[in-house]
């Protein structure tokens, strides 16, 4: 049975090394991908390779000008085309620049197609500057559409912060600091390096020895003969066993979700620090949002959930790099709920907001995460308490909260 796996990210060449081990050490693997550089002239390029070159080229159509259409029209018909021949093993679906992995698995997964590894590759050295990068997609020439309004640093965020593991690049640029920095980012990914040398592969033979199929021990859990273990495979690459992990869209939409988000834990070493700030107070929006230019350009990314008093009822998502911030309204609180819609909320929200439960609030709380290289941990939050209602405030209670001025309506338009 095909199996699939993406690989993504900004750090093209990064990218491009772990797609190109991959197939070195995968035998019967092909990649796949949509070169959305020429979408302004129309087309999108679509190519197919394997380890000795490029097997076959074509032009995708753009659909309703939009390039990331094109792509998801046409990726799965060529997906569906290679299960279909039975000749490929592992197709790897190499994601253009600033195409995000999270809405290409969604596509793969909803067409009933096995996908089985979710990859960013990184370099580490260039973590940072990339973060720091608040210039729109559009001027860095990496748009995917004409109304493509996202920048460097929030698209990278997203690439590094959705994939359960991360392929790194040998840098002799990266130091410790850029290590600490990924690793507080992103805590619960797998780091596998990509290695150097040749990536030509082993000779056939030894290949195919690790991807040997085990009639002996029956069918896998889909019906198929399982593939070799890792502990019967002492020559495979850790970056091969992590394609064939196995992925879980739903956990991994839930793991970003501002509700539930599995969000980074306090943190400091080599000169980099993550501060998690949790308050029950509501925020008041005014005092809020004078603060906003200082908050976001205290840390290297940040995100979130929080809620303001003027709108108590509603999970706000804090969502932050590269200086820019952006809030998005994901929706109610559970408390804000009846009872009888509690069936109807995902069983991880219902867990994470069991975690954060509060007698008189529920779950409505502060929850705000900062990551960064020389974090003023004291002055940042000084400044996020100057930000909450007073005593006073405060006492006056919810009906009083929600004539405060709503100063986030203009962030909060769509």
């Amino acid at each position: 049975m095909l199996s699939v796996a993406i690989v993504g990210g900004l750090h093209a060449d990064a990218r491009r090394a772990a797609v190109d081990r991959l197939l070195a050490e995968v035998p019967g693997s092909v990649a796949l991908h949509h070169d959305l550089a020429t979408a302004v002239q129309g087309t999108v390029v679509r190519t197919v390779r394997d380890r000795t070159g490029i097997v076959s080229a074509g032009e995708a159509p753009l659909v309703n000008d939009c390039a990331c259409c094109a792509l998801r029209e046409d990726l799965v018909p060529e997906l569906e085309r290679l299960a279909a021949d039975g000749l490929t093993r592992l197709a790897v679906v190499e994601l253009w620049d600033s195409v995000e992995p999270k809405a290409m698995a969604e596509v793969v997964a909803s067409a009933d197609l096995r996908l089985t590894g979710v990859i960013t590759a990184v370099d580490p050295a260039l973590v940072l500057p990339y973060l720091g990068n608040g210039d729109d997609l559009a001027e860095a020439g990496l748009a995917a559409a004409a109304t493509d309004q996202r920048t460097v640093a929030d698209t990278f965020a997203r690439q590094l912060e959705y994939a359960p593991v991360l392929a790194l690049a040998t840098s002799e640029d990266a130091d410790d600091e850029d290590r600490a920095l990924l690793a507080q980012l992103h805590p619960t990914a797998r780091q596998v390096p990509i290695g150097d040398g040749d990536v030509s592969g082993r000779g056939d033979g030894d290949r195919e020895s690790w991807f040997e199929r085990r009639p002996a021990e029956g069918p896998g859990p889909e019906g198929q003969a399982g593939l070799a273990s890792a502990d019967s495979a002492p020559g495979r690459h850790p970056l091969a066993e992590a394609a064939f992990g196995g992925f879980d869209v739903e956990a991994a939409a839930a793991a970003q979700h501002p509700a539930c988000a599995l969000l980074p834990a306090e943190a400091d070493e080599c000169g980099v620090a993550t501060l998690v700030w949790h308050r029950r107070r509501p925020f008041h929006p005014e005092r809020l949002y004078a603060a906003l230019e200082d908050l976001c350009c205290a840390a290297a990314r940040s995100r979130g959930r929080f809620w303001l008093a003027d709108r108590p009822d509603t999970l706000l998502h804090w969502d932050a790099a590269g200086g820019a911030l952006c809030v998005e309204n994901a929706g109610p609180w559970l408390a804000s709920l009846p009872d009888a819609a509690w069936e109807l909320v995902p069983p991880v929200r219902r867990a994470a907001a069991a975690l954060d439960w509060h007698p008189e609030h529920g779950d409505c709380c502060q929850h705000l995460v900062f990551t960064s290289p020389g974090l003023d941990r004291d002055g940042l939050e000084l400044l996020l308490e100057s930000c909450l209602l007073t005593d006073a405030e405060y006492a006056a209670g919810r009906t009083a909260w929600k004539q405060l001025p709503p100063a986030f309506d203009s962030l909060l338009e769509v």
